[in-house]
């Protein structure tokens, strides 16, 4: 079964690796890096998986018996002085 390259371009490309000094054809040529490019992309995990697998090694590395509470009184650290604060001014 025949195939036609459309983009000059990728065609050239096709035909100068087809030509290499391994002198495959052209299908080999554009056949190896497809099949390349969809063993790669299935081997990578889902954005999820690496999403937990990220938390999970935060959790391994951290030591929660020397941890500070996160309490109001922290997270109000974070941000500095608020003015906008709706509790109580003593």
């Amino acid at each position: 079964m025949a195939f036609d390259i459309k983009n000059p371009e990728t065609n050239a490309l096709a035909r100068k690796v087809a030509m290499a000094p391994k002198k495959i054809g052209l299908t080999e040529a554009v056949h190896a890096p497809l099949a390349h490019e969809l063993e790669r992309e299935q081997g990578k995990s889902p954005l999820v998986d690496l999403g937990v697998q990220f938390c999970r090694d935060l959790r391994a590395g951290g030591n929660p018996a020397k941890g500070q509470p996160a309490d109001k009184t922290f997270r109000d650290s974070l941000y500095g002085e608020t003015r906008w604060s709706l509790a109580p001014q003593r």
